[in-house]
């Protein structure tokens, strides 16, 4: 893809986010990896609402601005963590979804484990150890889940997800939200009930057929 056209998708994304109430104030972030280990990412203290194309920067491994007027934003590390433990990761989603945040907040994982399409699509969604933003034991966390998982929960910072495009690691921001909130609905009925291991073991062998992790494409 030429560089033009993932300027119009992280830029898309970002107002996305906003629009799905995912985002407040400047919360979040959308990146890509562009060729010769740089970075495509949305800038610091500003709104999604607000995000351009202009206004994305352009990083390189180590998180110096190569191109750009804004400055990146101060989590970049974490993005930065994502695409070193996973080389296939080509986009990367931070966002603070209400119902996937209070799950991490409470310090409790998307669990139990009830809808087989999920299963299929995410695999299992670690909940990473607690860490202060902006420090070196977040970006460990964020690497060691990256390691073995598309998606993740990070407790008081929302959620990350990672994809071989900007548009799956959307989307699977949608249903890690999505899951948390039926989990959540469920509790008023007793509980979700937890797929059968058997059933669960053939989920998760799907999973890694249809998305294997590691190798770039």
């Amino acid at each position: 893809m030429m560089q033009p056209l993932l300027r119009a998708q992280v830029a898309e994304t970002a107002r996305r986010l906003h629009k799905a109430g995912w985002v407040a104030n400047h919360d979040g972030n959308v990146s890509v990896r562009l060729r010769g280990d740089r970075f495509l990412i949305t800038p610091t203290a500003t709104s999604k609402l607000e995000v351009t194309e202009a206004t994305l920067v352009v990083i390189d491994g180590a998180g110096n601005v190569i191109e750009g007027t804004r400055k990146p934003p101060g989590e970049t590390e974490l993005h930065l963590a994502a695409y070193r433990a996973r080389p296939d990761v080509e986009a990367v989603v931070h966002a603070h979804p209400p119902y996937a945040t209070a799950f991490g907040a409470a310090r409790m994982p998307l669990e139990p484990v009830c809808l087989p399409e999920a299963v299929v699509s995410l695999g299992l969604i670690p909940l990473a150890p607690f860490a202060m933003p902006k420090t070196p034991q977040a970006v460990e966390s964020v690497s060691r889940c990256a390691a073995e998982a598309d998606a993740m929960l990070l407790p008081g910072n929302g959620a990350l997800t990672l994809g071989t495009g900007v548009q799956l690691a959307y989307l699977r921001m949608e249903l890690v939200e999505h899951l948390a909130e039926i989990l959540h609905h469920a509790r008023v009925l007793g509980g979700a009930q937890p797929l059968p291991a058997a059933e669960m073991a053939q989920l998760l062998e799907q999973n890694r057929k249809l998305f294997p992790r590691g190798k770039r494409a």
